[in-house]
């Protein structure tokens, strides 16, 4: 009588999740720097057991180059880069993609997926995005407000100031009130001009919902300028909110699923998956 043969079920290959990548813009004020750090915590705290780092286009170290080809140095040669932009201005279309081909000419075998930046792209305004600044407005004053300013950093790049007009078309839709854009440089109307008109119109509280990512001289310039103008209030930048750590990892998600474009050549190499949760 012959032995049965048992079959074993096969093991199941635990996979790592791709490290992923946080690029801010940079800048010489330290806050700056403390805010993107928060942000990798607040992402870090939302999907543990992913590996999250933070780079920096200019002024602060390390830079995305570095950090990918500290990467590849210790064995993850694949990695998620998610741009810190709230516009697809000229960082995310030439700096960005200059910064991975630099690594991968010195780690060819890099293979690195760049989210979209955390604005719109399209039509659309992800929600989260928008509750982020919600958020932020009400932390400064959840009083009533007749008129918004949505006071943004400023380019010269048409569809990026497109993208921050349909902000604050949302904004405008979710209050319920008049909601103009102004920008801190490169493209008028200023934030003071955009608050005096508001109120030359009616409006007796304007507020000011800032659309930055971090502290710094342009939030300060902006603050200032609000409250010369008498603005009721301005909000604080969106550092580290849930909302905007929940929008990282969608960026992520949609990445590792193939739906964003990718920078390397050749064919595509499937990203690990992380530990999923909702986003906020």
């Amino acid at each position: 009588m012959r032995a049965a043969h048992l079959t074993r079920p096969a093991r199941a290959v635990a996979t790592r999740p791709d490290p992923v990548v946080l690029v801010a813009h940079g800048s010489r004020d330290p806050r700056a720097g403390a805010a993107t750090r928060a942000l990798v915590r607040a992402v870090r705290a939302a999907r543990p057991g992913v590996p999250v780092s933070a780079s920096w286009l200019d002024h602060t170290e390390p830079g995305p180059t570095e950090v990918l080809r500290a990467l590849a140095g210790a064995g993850r040669h694949r990695a998620v880069l998610v741009p810190l932009l709230l516009t697809a201005a000229y960082h995310r279309r030439v700096d960005i993609p200059a910064a991975v081909a630099a690594a991968r000419a010195a780690e060819p075998e890099l293979a690195v997926r760049v989210t979209d930046v955390l604005g719109p792209t399209g039509a659309e305004v992800d929600g989260a995005l928008l509750a982020a600044l919600l958020r932020r407005l009400a932390e400064a004053d959840p009083g009533r407000l007749d008129a918004l300013v949505l006071a943004a950093a400023g380019t010269r790049d048409a569809r990026a100031r497109g993208s921050v007009g349909r902000v604050a078309a949302a904004l405008g839709r979710e209050l319920g009130v008049p909601v103009r854009v102004a920008y801190a440089s490169a493209a008028p109307p200023s934030v003071g001009a955009a608050v005096a008109r508001l109120r030359a119109a009616g409006a007796r509280r304007v507020a000011v919902s800032a659309y930055f990512l971090a502290p710094g001289l342009f939030h300060d310039a902006v603050t200032a300028a609000a409250r010369d103008a008498g603005a009721a209030t301005i909000s604080a930048p969106l550092t580290d909110a849930p909302e905007l750590a929940g929008l990282v990892l969608r960026r992520v998600d949609a990445a590792c699923a193939g739906s964003t474009r990718r920078l390397n050549g050749g064919p595509a190499v499937p990203a690990a998956p992380g530990p999923r949760v909702d986003a906020a």
